[in-house]
């Protein structure tokens, strides 16, 4: 095996899953912060949420609460999120249903095989109940 491998699969599929929050944030599918995730939830705009694997575990814990029936995953860093958003750092993200989400959740799962700490939690519900809407997380 060369040297550095795992090192560069782990890279590239953060830079993977970055790129599918982006496709999802510029096609209105995803938004970040607690409010904005928690309004997505309610609203049953969101398939899966996103929390930050450096983010606190209080925080985690409340996003866990709110969407309890959905997916969570925690394998990308508060600054690798945030970078899709043009912030510093983001915590919390939620993205819409559809194929993007689920093969953001599939990369996420991969990733957690290669990061310490890193977690998928595909929610309580079954999947047959976890139908949400595709219009858009930031539309009306």
């Amino acid at each position: 095996m060369p040297p550095g491998l795992a090192e560069r699969i782990e890279a590239l599929l953060a830079q993977r899953c970055c790129d599918a929050i982006g496709l999802a944030r510029r096609s209105g599918l995803a938004v970040a912060g607690f409010e904005k995730v928690g309004e997505a939830v309610r609203s049953g705009k969101a398939a899966l949420l996103l929390s930050a694997l450096d983010g606190a575990e209080g925080g985690r814990n409340k996003i866990r609460a709110v969407g309890r029936h959905l997916p969570l995953a925690m394998v990308l860093t508060a600054a690798e999120m945030g970078r899709v958003f043009g912030r510093d750092h983001v915590v919390h993200v939620a993205v819409g249903g559809g194929r993007l989400s689920s093969r953001l959740l599939a990369d996420a799962e991969k990733i957690a095989g290669f990061r310490s700490g890193a977690v998928v939690d595909r929610g309580a519900a079954p999947a047959a109940t976890r139908r949400v809407q595709q219009d858009g997380i930031g539309s009306k």
